[in-house]
């Protein structure tokens, strides 16, 4: 009679592939020191604190400055992150995705002006400052799946602006996404759910909100102004996503300390699975 033996390596050194993500869109505020108690320097250690609890897989942030960054790159070790300054020299506000390098390779990535010509330094229609989207194709390593992720800041006051930013939005989405990936879109819309404009991207993408297989979790709003003892002011932060994500948990945090917030926005989270 022949017996096989069968011998199971086990390394308890590996780690357990988790199919879910998670993935957070946050305006933290650009670093000032004329902010009183909301300047950089006294919510910096909070805020990044937060972020580190969290631990999102991939984070669009909006209004960080270069000194911001490195002081994540500091603070939070196993983060990379893609993007570039919005002005000519490559130095101002950034919307830059941040992502855990064990986790994801970039395979592709851009960033573009909104405005009516995209590829160049500009500032668009009515808009009070130029405004930027960066972009990023992601390869999973666990599984090899493949997705876009684009993170943009549209204008706080120009109203054509915000309506043709959109637009263009979706264009470059359609530009780019030749193989059908799945995409993820976050950012700072300064848009409320009830506007022409988030109804024209809530036809082509899905709110995040609206599809999660849990209720959704905190509070309506994403805008708080730093008022710890008001309600919050306005819903303006998105997380957009295609067919082929699935949305498991929705979440806007409003952690706070010693009564104030980290920042004058709320972090919106989700957790995803790519399917």
């Amino acid at each position: 009679m022949q017996i096989k033996f069968f011998l199971l390596i086990f390394n308890p050194t590996a780690k357990p592939y988790n199919k879910f993500m998670k993935l957070m869109t946050y305006n933290i505020k650009y670093a000032n020191e004329k902010d009183g108690e909301n300047s950089w320097s006294k919510r910096k250690k909070s805020l990044t604190s937060l972020m580190q609890f969290y631990a999102p897989d991939i984070f669009g942030l909006q209004e960080a400055l270069h000194e911001q960054l490195d002081y994540f790159k500091e603070h939070l070790p196993g983060y990379s992150y893609i993007g570039t300054g919005r002005n000519e020299d490559g130095k101002g506000e950034l919307t830059p995705v941040l992502y855990k390098t064990e986790k994801f390779e970039v395979l592709e990535s851009n960033t573009f002006w909104l405005s009516e010509t995209p590829e160049k330094y500009s500032k668009g229609w009515d808009a009070a400052y130029p405004r930027i989207c960066t972009y990023v194709l992601f390869q999973e390593k666990g599984t090899g799946k493949k997705f876009w992720h684009f993170n943009t800041h549209l204008d706080h006051r120009g109203d054509k602006a915000r309506e043709e930013s959109v637009k263009l939005l979706w264009q470059k989405i359609e530009e780019v996404n030749l193989k059908n990936y799945p995409v993820i879109l976050t950012g700072d819309f300064n848009l409320e759910p009830e506007s022409k404009s988030i109804k024209y991207l809530s036809k082509k993408l899905n709110d995040s909100k609206t599809i999660s297989k849990e209720a959704p979790f905190g509070p309506d709003k994403t805008f708080n102004a730093y008022e710890y003892n008001e309600l919050p002011i306005s819903r303006i932060d998105y997380i957009f996503i295609s067919e082929g994500v699935e949305v498991s948990k929705y979440g806007v945090l409003n952690n706070s300390y010693d009564q104030k917030y980290p920042s004058d926005h709320f972090p919106v989270m989700v957790q995803l699975q790519i399917k």
